[in-house]
């Protein structure tokens, strides 16, 4: 007969969760760890002759390689980082263009396109891969999702923003309240270890963006790129910058879960 599994006290089971969580934090956060390390590693000269920016890109592609093939990430996880890839490069394009001149790429590399080096669409789809990842291993459900049309639309309008702002106004905060009044009740619900636990989706939008707003500061820091105000010395990066990250977590978030909900449907459907 089998015995029952005793249950955990309190203070244990604060542990256990908090050890599992850490672990399935780090877990889900492996592309990212291993990409960013490689870019805090890699020098300015490059290596062997091949310029930095190139060298990042072989190394992006062969983490994306080596966790489809140990079975880490799936084919249709892929296919969406790939898709965040286009969205974020698109994005650099214009940014980094001689009309805008947001930032700059200031080393060289064979592996530039417009201006752009192709290695900067995977900082993108490193946040695109961390909730994938994340959704997987905390069995994440939403709880009072909005209506998945009007998730989109705010997704489109805050990706549109990144563009028009530089024609007819910043208009992020009346797109964040949107947001905010749109995913007011949605709750996440994860599984660290063996019970559920939940948070509200708007506050794990605001930490994520917080944790990218420090990633970029460290990745200026080390030339990766540079903003206008950096050129000359070195500065953080404004805090304003936070609230850009948050909602293009919003925006990356809305995305996986729309192909996840149009993947149910087909699976339904067959």
């Amino acid at each position: 007969m089998l015995k029952k599994r005793p249950e955990l006290s309190g203070y244990r089971r604060f542990l256990s969760e908090f050890f599992y969580f850490g672990l399935k934090e780090a877990r889900a956060c492996l592309f990212v760890v291993l990409f960013f390390g490689a870019i805090f590693i890699v020098p300015r000269s490059g290596i062997l002759g091949i310029p930095r920016y190139d060298v990042l890109l072989l190394i992006a592609l062969t983490i994306q390689i080596g966790m489809v093939w140990k079975k880490l990430e799936t084919i249709d996880e892929l296919k969406a980082v790939c898709v965040f890839h286009a969205v974020g490069f698109i994005l650099e394009v214009f940014k980094t263009s001689s009309a805008i001149k947001s930032w700059t790429y200031t080393d060289a590399g064979y592996t530039k396109l417009l201006g752009v080096p192709l290695f900067s669409g995977f900082m993108y789809a490193a946040v695109g891969s961390y909730i994938i990842q994340a959704w997987r291993l905390f069995d994440l459900r939403i709880r009072h999702h909005p209506p998945y049309w009007m998730s989109g639309l705010i997704a489109a309008a805050i990706y549109l923003n990144f563009f028009t702002h530089h024609y007819i106004g910043d208009y992020r905060w009346y797109l964040a309240a949107c947001a905010l009044g749109l995913y007011a009740r949605a709750t996440v619900i994860f599984r660290p270890l063996d019970m559920d636990r939940r948070m509200p989706l708007m506050a794990a939008f605001i930490l994520i963006g917080f944790f990218i707003w420090l990633a970029e500061n460290i990745s200026t820091f080390f030339g990766i790129w540079r903003y206008p105000n950096q050129l000359g010395a070195w500065s953080t990066v404004h805090i304003s910058k936070w609230s850009s990250w948050s909602l293009l977590v919003i925006m990356t978030f809305t995305i996986i879960a729309n192909l996840k909900h149009i993947k149910h449907k087909i699976h339904i459907a067959e």
